[in-house]
């Protein structure tokens, strides 16, 4: 091999190693809050609850989407996730989802998240949403779903909160729910921006 055929063999082998680390600090470059919607996208497999009139994943397409757009209008970097994640780094990741139980109104609200470090987070915003939300809570990762989420091997968050806002195969708390969707959102975001420490509004629902 000739010199100028090392060369270029070099410069070759350079410009794929510079558009590999691109493509890795682009995946991996930590934003503030990552917010999911829980299995947005998914065709097959576990789509989500739903019920004669709701399904889970159109409720959680709105609330995460109203939950990124207050969280921009405060100017809190936010990246929008559906169900299948890519590589993220996050200061907080929520993802957003309701409940189902094949008995009605057996279920409700509760926290999941994948290690202490999370803990206080999760324990504000059970505190904050119970004295709004009037049904049953469940503890903390009270589900092998919650506790083996495939979106905390992807997230790599300081704080992962995955929440269930409530049962969406119980129509006294969908009645309750739905008219309520959006204040529930502000409500997620508020609790997001006080944690990064920002001075903002508290709503009302």
């Amino acid at each position: 091999m000739n010199i100028k055929n090392k060369a270029a063999t070099f410069f070759a082998l350079l410009i794929i190693f510079l558009m590999a680390f691109i493509l890795y600090w682009s995946t991996t470059k930590p934003v503030s809050v990552v917010i999911q919607a829980g299995h947005e996208g998914r065709t097959t497999g576990n789509t989500g609850a739903e019920s004669k009139r709701y399904r889970e994943e159109e409720w959680n397409i709105l609330v995460a989407d109203e939950v990124t757009k207050q969280l921009r209008a405060w100017h809190i970097d936010v990246k929008r996730m559906p169900a299948r994640v890519s590589l993220t780094r996050a200061k907080i990741a929520i993802s957003i989802h309701f409940d189902g139980a094949t008995t009605p109104c057996a279920s409700g609200a509760s926290i999941g998240y994948p290690s202490d470090d999370s803990y206080d987070f999760a324990q504000r915003w059970k505190h904050l949403y119970a004295s709004y939300f009037p049904y049953a809570w469940h503890k903390d990762n009270f589900t092998p779903n919650l506790r083996n989420y495939y979106g905390y091997r992807w997230i790599h968050a300081e704080k992962f909160l995955l929440l269930e806002l409530g049962e969406i195969t119980c129509d006294t708390q969908t009645k309750w729910l739905k008219p309520r969707l959006k204040k529930i959102a502000h409500l997620i975001a508020y609790s997001i921006a006080k944690e990064l420490g920002k001075d903002v509004r508290k709503p009302l629902l």
